[in-house]
């Protein structure tokens, strides 16, 4: 798929891996609709990027209604990277069925319905692409991650799926799935160093593969350093293995320091 000139939907925009993605996109010629929460800082990124056909709509995902608003608002879209999610750590126990509904709205119901929205026009011109942004945490289970874990499956399960179903039309489905990014991200706000072999990546990294997922038309993208890469991998083919070496590789008291920092996110 060719970015140079397309319409790029970007969500979650607003937050430090959407902004790296937004710098990338637009130095590839891409035509830019930002979408976030925060409103001030859509406007500000769209200033820094200097391009005169960048258009900024605030939304919250979270809001059903608002997902079909915005598809309405952004008009032709050429391609979607389906970037913005919620944290969702912590043990589910702790969580209320509000907080539940929203990060799976946000997670998986968002990029799920914005996918249906869009696809028929592209698959009417033969043309188009749909980038999820995944995470590692779709490939393996982890320890205070289940609500995380359980959205970023499906993200995997929906994405993969669907490129089948649209290969005849032309368009195309990419899952990105970013290990720990440093520098920006949830991760990152919440100045916990990741767990030792796991390594980190750089929001720059992350934004690169996207790129390269959508212009070759990928499948899967794993954006993260070869041990967990193949840790990953080995957890989903053995987890209870996986299970055994993760509590030993992290911490309770780590994992409830990242589950106290991102608790405002719920």
């Amino acid at each position: 798929m060719l970015i140079s000139g397309a319409w790029v939907l970007l969500t979650g925009a607003s937050g430090g891996i959407g902004h790296a993605l937004a710098h990338a996109l637009a130095a590839r010629g891409a035509r830019l609709v930002l979408t976030g929460r925060r409103a001030g800082t859509l406007t500000a990124l769209a200033s820094a990027l200097g391009a005169p056909d960048t258009q900024v709509l605030p939304a919250d995902l979270s809001d059903r209604q608002g997902v079909e608003g915005l598809v309405r608002a952004a008009g032709p879209v050429d391609i979607l990277v389906a970037n913005a999610a919620l944290p969702a750590s912590g043990q589910v126990l702790g969580y209320t069925p509000d907080q539940i509904d929203r990060a799976l709205d946000v997670n998986l119901r968002a990029p799920v319905l914005l996918a249906r929205l869009l696809a028929p026009r592209m698959v009417a011109a033969g043309r188009g692409h749909l980038a999820m942004i995944g995470s590692i945490s779709g490939r393996a289970a982890s320890p205070s991650a289940s609500l995380y874990n359980a959205a970023k499956f499906g993200l995997r399960g929906f994405a993969l799926g669907l490129r089948q179903d649209l290969h005849p039309s032309g368009v195309g489905v990419s899952l990105i799935q970013p290990g720990f990014v440093r520098d920006a991200g949830m991760f990152a706000d919440t100045g916990v160093t990741a767990p030792r072999g796991t390594g980190t990546v750089a929001p720059a990294r992350v934004a690169a593969r996207t790129l390269h997922a959508i212009e070759r038309n990928r499948a899967e993208v794993n954006v993260a350093p070869l041990s967990l890469r193949l840790g990953s991998a080995v957890g989903g083919l053995f987890p209870a293995l996986a299970e055994s070496v993760q509590r030993r590789a992290v911490s309770p008291e780590t994992l409830q320091r990242i589950a106290d920092a991102q608790l405002h996110k719920r």
